[in-house]
């Protein structure tokens, strides 16, 4: 008998263009984990309005990033994907699992002091128990595995501890999910200060690299990169320039730092920077190509979205029901 593939799901936020880190910390790897893995993703466009929006923008950029996580490889037929304000069990479960979440919890994530200190003049609640959201939409699907960066591992621990508290007062309701760390991948810093993550909101556009940045663009940008007096490319501890230039030209060739090394040596960093542009021009040219279809095909993308909400409606549905029973309310005919 065929072994049951692990469920595996993964949201993003479509708050703007997908950078260069989206892609090759997570996105590079959503294509391939879809053979592997049982996968269920979604956009989590209700987790974005925390941050004020201009309401003609925030559309725009919701089509914009379904169109590029289609060209990136997601394919719809092999994993639903879907737009999670389209399923409504996501806001439903996420009121249940605030009352099973405690405010010192809250209180201590990193994220909440981050963007409360960026947006001083909108501190909202839902800023505040956005985790307890995130929490409903893991563990609506009952996943087995999340994919996560450093910055949300403080999360799926929420999760996780949001999980065992509701199993053990109701029995087993929730499967605890496990971080999917994976294999490869990059944690991309910014070009113009390597000791930070590669953010679209770099105050230097310079730092990061947009995916439908232009050919000539992303050449200038990597011509640019900071790097450091040295001129030997090796990684190495305080050459955080080249060591994230390196990252980035392994994660797209696949070459060891040894090979990167050996095939550089005697080179300079404006042979390697040149290297690094050109890689990474031609892993993005293809997924520009099919951002440029998909973005003229709205009926395709609606077709898509709908068929993969309706899908999770229906499982992700289960799981609210079967919580909700359990706390003791009255279940609708």
């Amino acid at each position: 008998m065929e072994e049951k593939k692990k469920r595996v799901f993964s949201a993003i936020q479509p708050s703007g263009t997908i950078t260069l880190g989206n892609y090759l910390g997570a996105l590079k790897n959503w294509k391939f984990m879809q053979d592997e893995f049982d996968c269920i993703f979604a956009l989590a466009d209700l987790h974005t309005i925390t941050v004020r929006q201009e309401p003609a923008t925030f559309r725009k950029n919701i089509y914009d990033a379904y169109a590029s996580l289609l060209a990136c490889g997601i394919d719809p037929e092999k994993s639903p994907f879907f737009i999670q304000s389209h399923v409504t069990t996501h806001a439903q479960l996420a009121w249940v699992l605030n009352c099973y979440t405690q405010f010192g919890e809250l209180s201590r994530m990193t994220q909440f002091k981050d963007k409360s200190a960026k947006h001083a003049d909108n501190v909202n609640a839902g800023l505040f128990t956005y985790p307890a959201l995130m929490a409903a939409d893991i563990l609506l699907y009952q996943a087995d595995m999340v994919p996560v960066g450093a910055d949300q591992k403080q999360h799926l621990e929420l999760s996780r501890n949001i999980a065992e508290r509701f199993n053990g007062i109701y029995g087993n309701v929730f499967k605890v999910p496990e971080p999917y760390i994976a294999s490869k991948g990059a944690s991309v810093k910014s070009l113009q200060d390597p000791t930070k993550k590669m953010s679209k909101s770099d105050e230097n556009l310079n730092g990061c690299i947009m995916l439908n940045d232009s050919p000539d663009i992303i050449m200038k940008k990597f011509k640019r990169a900071v790097t450091d007096s040295d001129s030997k490319i090796v990684y190495a501890e305080g050459k955080d320039g080249i060591n994230n230039l390196m990252g980035i030209y392994s994660t797209i060739t696949g070459k060891s730092f040894e090979d990167i090394e050996a095939e550089f040596e005697g080179k300079g960093y404006g042979d390697f920077k040149t290297a690094v542009g050109e890689a990474v021009v031609e892993e993005l040219r293809p997924i520009q190509e099919r951002f440029v279809k998909y973005s003229a095909d709205k009926a395709y993308m609606q077709e898509c979205y709908s068929k993969s909400a309706e899908f999770a409606q229906k499982i992700s549905q289960r799981t609210l029901d079967k919580a909700m029973k359990k706390i003791g309310f009255v279940p609708h005919a």
